[in-house]
């Protein structure tokens, strides 16, 4: 009698094994039919790229989004005259450039955070920079000439971004490695097993770095539209490469910039905007 006990104790393990095996396979097959069957073209930087959101989605999860950013970096900057400078700055780079050909809604607004290293733009157009950055620029430059085209570098990198839709193929990506790590935790979860939690943990953190590796990748893109961006616009871009000495030498005080524990070192950016700066305008750096 208890041979037959474990028997069928047996075979009913077997059969939930294999409902589970089918129901992450079902769970993988959906994530990636749904995220290979959301490819569009942008005609900005003529490729093809997985997008799970449309352009009014885009929009209104940037613009939901951007009161909760200002209140993170101590509210906007209060002198109205720099939120003005850096409006004329980013309508300039917008209107004399191929992001003018776009329907994203771009605001630029200056963030009163003094200690944050930073920059970055939000889903369907807001961008920010933050004093701690701007006044470092300030300090770093020559002229006033040198110092706009550097904040120019600044937000035409992060105008990339949007253009770019990076946050919406960042989306999309994250829901694949989402469902394909969900239906491995599925597959290989065996709850008489302690050993199978550390197989889930492995699973994730292999969807993580996918995730940056792609996050690194989109960085490198926006700086080459940057550089696009600055010399349609009428900006040296060369000047996008002093904003990286500044980071660079920022990044190894106190106030490390935030962005450098998950995006390319400035050093190794340096030579990819000289690629581009040479591809663009048919010139080299000084």
């Amino acid at each position: 009698m208890r041979t037959q006990t474990r028997t069928n104790y047996g075979r009913r393990q077997r059969s939930s094994g294999g409902i589970r095996i089918l129901m992450a396979l079902g769970m993988a097959a959906f994530a990636l039919f749904s995220y290979f069957g959301s490819k569009q073209y942008n005609p900005v930087t003529e490729k093809e790229q997985y997008i799970s959101i449309s352009q009014e989605q885009e929009i209104a999860l940037g613009l939901q989004s951007l009161p909760t950013m200002v209140q993170q970096h101590q509210g906007e900057e209060e002198n109205r005259d720099i939120q003005l400078f850096l409006d004329q700055v980013g309508e300039r780079l917008v209107n004399d450039s191929d992001a003018r050909d776009t329907d994203w809604q771009f605001s630029f607004t200056m963030l009163n955070d003094e200690q944050t290293i930073n920059a970055f733009a939000l889903p369907g157009g807001p961008t920010f920079m933050t004093m701690a950055l701007f006044n470092d620029i300030l300090d770093a430059s020559s002229s006033d000439e040198q110092a706009e085209a550097r904040v120019a570098g600044v937000m035409a990198h992060e105008i990339g971004h949007v253009v770019a839709r990076h946050s919406a193929q960042r989306l999309a990506k994250q829901q694949l490695t989402q469902g394909l790590s969900g239906a491995a935790v599925l597959a290989t979860y065996d709850p008489n097993n302690p050993n199978s939690q550390a197989s889930q943990a492995a699973i994730a953190m292999i969807g993580n770095l996918v995730n940056m590796k792609y996050g690194r990748e989109d960085e490198l893109e926006a700086d080459r539209l940057g550089v696009r961006f600055m010399a349609q616009a009428g900006y040296d871009p060369c000047e996008l490469i002093g904003v990286m000495e500044i980071l660079e030498s920022a990044g190894g005080g106190a106030r490390q910039p935030e962005f450098l524990s998950t995006h390319p070192s400035p050093a190794n950016r340096v030579q990819e905007i000289e690629n581009a700066v040479q591809a663009e305008i048919g010139q080299s750096c000084p």
